[in-house]
């Protein structure tokens, strides 16, 4: 549902990143290669390949064409991880609606549990969403983070 009359309507799709890539690999390049300096080395790994993903979509006004505002994914083990939405973007709840589906994914996939490393400055949206910190802060790809727990 779009509370917002002027902002189109986010839509949240699952699925591997052999179908995903393109798209999300544009936010998560925007967001953290461009965005927090992180080196591309960094930001692409082996786990995309064995993960589930969510992508949040936007349909272009006017247009059929759909555009990419926000990305996740689910690892096998549990984990969430690279969460990404564009700035512009924001505070609209789209990181929450991502969110939200890779937990019910989670859910159904009977994962008693999901962990993810939270960056500090997001630490209270992952808290509203029911993840605890646990452990004291440490460092990833030079940004302070801290692990974050909800049982599910």
């Amino acid at each position: 549902m779009n509370p917002r009359k002027d902002t189109p309507e986010v839509r949240i799709i699952l699925g591997p990143w052999s179908e995903l890539a393109p798209l999300a690999r544009a936010v998560r390049t925007e967001v953290f290669v461009l965005g927090q300096n992180i080196p591309q080395e960094l930001e692409w790994d082996d786990m995309d390949a064995v993960s589930l993903h969510a992508l949040a979509l936007v349909e272009q006004p006017g247009s059929a064409d759909q555009e990419a505002v926000g990305t996740g994914r689910l690892l096998p083990d549990g984990h969430i991880g690279r969460m990404a939405v564009l700035s512009g973007w924001r505070g609209q709840g789209v990181g929450g609606a991502i969110l939200r589906a890779l937990l019910q994914a989670a859910r159904s996939r009977a994962m008693p549990e999901v962990v993810l490393h939270a960056q500090i400055q997001a630490q209270a949206f992952y808290a509203r969403h029911g993840f605890e910190p646990e452990g004291p802060r440490f460092m990833e790809a030079g940004i302070a983070h801290v692990r974050m727990r909800v049982r599910l």
